[in-house]
């Protein structure tokens, strides 16, 4: 049965992290915002193989999350995005080479996954190992803007409200890293927006190293530092976004930067041959 609630975890690997360059990577400049890859990551996988028989997922794969760095991770279904999150969550012992991951880690799903049968002080303090469990979960929940959701059930709650109580749920463990597997996907447009705007204010707070896995291609570029393509079990493409935020996707870099991505996922354009 899958967890009900964010997995946290401290990871310790005598195998050090060696810093390498993603195979087949396109390299752009760093984001002027993004804090300094020189410093010790918060996450690195070194080698990291994934197969399910004869299919590898993953296969060799490099990569570093810098601590206060968001990371976007775009890719076709079935690319390997969500097993590369689960290995990084240590959901997944079937992996294959060196991992790395310092400090606590917290996932917030593509569904909420609250325990229907407590209220939404209780889903947030579930297994929080803190002094004061309940005052921590309140604390959380006020800076999402739901305290005075506190004794709500889960089935009361909006699809935003839901997600809002899971990001509290992983933010209240004050993560290292932060891993979120499309946590957006299934909210409406306007939704998604404000969603957007408090994951972002969140992430300015709080500084933890996030890895984002998304299908879609102008929220990558919207809020992540860097946006990584997975293709063929490899990091096939890695740009950085320089642009300070709040961004716009009229921007002329970002469209650039969107045509590039687009058609590193195989995608044509709307409008064109």
């Amino acid at each position: 049965m899958a967890a009900e609630f964010p997995v946290t975890l401290t990871t310790s690997r005598t195998e050090a992290p060696v810093r390498t360059e993603p195979r087949s990577a396109t390299r752009t400049r760093p984001s002027a915002e993004a804090p300094s890859r020189t410093a010790a990551p918060v996450a690195a996988v070194r080698g990291l193989t994934r197969a399910f028989g004869e299919r590898r997922v993953l296969d060799g794969i490099d990569l570093e999350i810098g601590r206060g760095e968001f990371v976007a991770l775009l890719g076709r279904s079935g690319s390997g995005k969500s097993t590369l999150l689960r290995v990084l969550a240590g959901l997944d012992p079937g992996a294959e080479g060196g991992v790395e991951v310092g400090g606590t880690v917290a996932v917030a799903f593509q569904e909420p996954r609250l325990v229907p049968w407590r209220r939404v002080l209780a889903n947030v303090a579930l297994g929080l190992r803190a002094p004061d469990p309940r005052a921590a979960a309140l604390a959380a929940l006020e800076e999402v803007g739901l305290g005075g959701l506190r004794d709500a059930w889960p089935l009361t709650l909006s699809g935003g409200e839901a997600q809002r109580v899971s990001l509290a749920r992983a933010l209240v463990r004050e993560p290292g890293l932060l891993l979120l597997d499309e946590p957006f996907s299934a909210l409406d447009a306007l939704t998604r927006i404000t969603i957007h705007r408090l994951v972002l204010d969140l992430w300015a707070r709080h500084r933890p190293g996030i890895l984002l896995v998304t299908h879609d291609v102008d929220e990558a570029m919207l809020l992540a530092d860097r946006v990584l393509v997975l293709d063929g079990g490899a990091i096939a493409h890695e740009s950085g976004v320089e642009l300070p935020r709040p961004r716009h996707r009229d921007h002329p870099d970002l469209i650039a930067l969107r045509s590039t991505l687009l058609d590193r996922l195989g995608v044509t354009p709307e409008g064109t041959a």
